[in-house]
């Protein structure tokens, strides 16, 4: 993966969304964005996030992931003009 940065996150682990899981998942990517802003970031990409060993279901997470970072890009004056959701 050639990259100039790697930012972090864990989400949540998949508990029947009875934990407040679907905000814990928002939250991980509005959160790494804002850190991708902060290291002047001018494109990101994701995994599916919490979809594997957390088994947070595929459909959802998709749903969440698209919708969180298309919200961010679009709605506010940012440096990143590339983003990639990579899914199984």
């Amino acid at each position: 993966m050639k990259s100039r940065l790697v930012i972090h996150t864990v989400g949540p682990v998949w508990n029947g969304g009875l934990n407040n899981e679907e905000q814990k998942l928002k939250d991980c990517y509005r959160n790494s964005l804002t850190q991708a802003e902060l290291n002047e970031a001018t494109s990101i990409a994701f995994p599916n996030i919490s979809t594997g060993i957390y088994k947070y279901p595929k459909d959802l997470a998709c749903y969440i992931a698209v919708e969180e970072v298309s919200k961010y890009l679009l709605n506010k004056e940012t440096n990143i003009k590339k983003s990639s959701i990579c899914m199984f």
